[in-house]
């Protein structure tokens, strides 16, 4: 199973300046040899890779494969990984469009955590974990039903501790529990926890 660092992506796409190597992954085909070939079934578009592209360092094929969803599913909840895409084998490919024959499936996971502060301006919690009874940094939740934010709200105000230019910071008594797809690094670069 090959591990794709999402993080490690959008660093490169960002700066020239970093040490991650590039690789074009190949999942589909929509022209051949001057030909459009999105008509064809997705199973006989992945043979046309197949016979076409010799992988190397740099051009890869996503994997794929016919049965096996489930075991395959699992395998990417027990290395923590964010999810498949799930296509129906003889789908043709349509330009510019949402189908139910392609489907990304997400492996949701889920935590406790603390509400430790508020960002300024756009929405945003600043949340923490417990890791050995002391609350670490644990990223920022952007997302809350309006009726979850209406209440945080009202409790808030009575938990300010302290603040800075883009963060409000709280007492940490309001617990909840998060349901996020992967974690991300941002917390260790942000000076706000240095």
């Amino acid at each position: 199973m090959e591990i794709i660092d999402f993080e490690a992506i959008m660093e490169r796409f960002m700066s020239s300046k970093t040490d991650h190597k590039i690789q074009y992954c190949i999942f589909d085909i929509i022209y051949f040899r001057g030909k459009k070939v999105t008509q064809y079934p997705l199973v006989e578009k992945k043979a046309l890779i197949d016979s076409i592209i010799e992988p190397t360092e740099a051009v890869t094929k996503v994997q794929w494969m016919m049965y096996g969803r489930k075991a395959y599913f699992n395998l990417v909840k027990q290395n923590e990984l964010e999810g498949v895409v799930l296509k129906r084998a003889y789908s043709t490919y349509q330009m510019n469009k949402r189908s139910y024959d392609c489907l990304k499936v997400i492996n949701y996971q889920y935590t406790d955590a603390y509400v430790t502060g508020m960002r300024k301006g756009d929405f945003g919690l600043l949340l923490s974990v417990e890791e050995d009874g002391v609350l670490k940094p644990g990223g920022i939740m952007e997302f809350m039903r309006l009726a979850a934010k209406k209440q945080f709200y009202l409790q808030s105000s009575e938990l300010i501790v302290d603040e800075n230019k883009k963060f409000i910071f709280l007492d940490s008594k309001i617990k909840c529990r998060v349901k996020f797809r992967n974690y991300t690094g941002w917390f260790i670069k942000d000076p706000v926890f240095c």
